[in-house]
């Protein structure tokens, strides 16, 4: 979206941007830059030189919390706009909407198969593991006499644990 400039001339479709019922501002003021400066506000009021100082935070806390309700404030009527400009695109531009979910949704899917061949590799491996293992216990003949022996080597074939990612 692009906003509108100055010199008191808006596009079709940003009044509500300019003019939120209930508010004042001035000629070329735009919800955008009232949140602007509200968020500004915000910091301002907490790097204050009262709020520095040491002042009692009982007499600073109602001016930081007007100056944080008037950001939340600002802040909703400025998503409420642009929510409203999505459902008028959506209305207005079906077909693109449709585009992108499609998009969305094929993205979605190739980051699911990525994941599904990630986790087929680690079963493949580990399904190896699992078989080195049963065919190293079918071989009698190998085990070697003795407890002591025979710890050691099926210690020396049991495979180091992988990290978890």
């Amino acid at each position: 979206f692009a906003l509108p400039t100055g010199g008191g001339t808006t596009r079709p479709g940003f009044a509500l941007l300019q003019a939120a019922p209930g508010t004042t501002r001035s000629s070329n003021s735009t919800l955008v830059d009232e949140l602007e400066s509200s968020f500004e506000a915000c910091f301002a009021s907490l790097v204050s030189q009262d709020y520095v100082s040491g002042t009692d935070q009982e007499e600073i806390r109602p001016g930081v919390d007007q100056c944080i309700q008037k950001f939340l404030d600002i802040a909703r009527q400025t998503e409420c706009f642009f929510l409203q400009k999505t459902l008028q695109l959506s209305v207005q531009k079906a077909e693109q909407v449709i585009k992108e979910d499609v998009s969305e949704l094929r993205n979605e899917l190739q980051r699911k198969d990525a994941l599904v061949q990630k986790h087929l590799t680690k079963l493949r491996h580990w399904q190896q593991v699992l078989e080195d293992i049963n065919v190293q216990h079918k071989k009698p003949a190998d085990i070697p006499q003795g407890s002591l022996p025979y710890l050691e080597q099926a210690s020396a074939n049991i495979p180091a644990p992988l990290k978890q990612t």
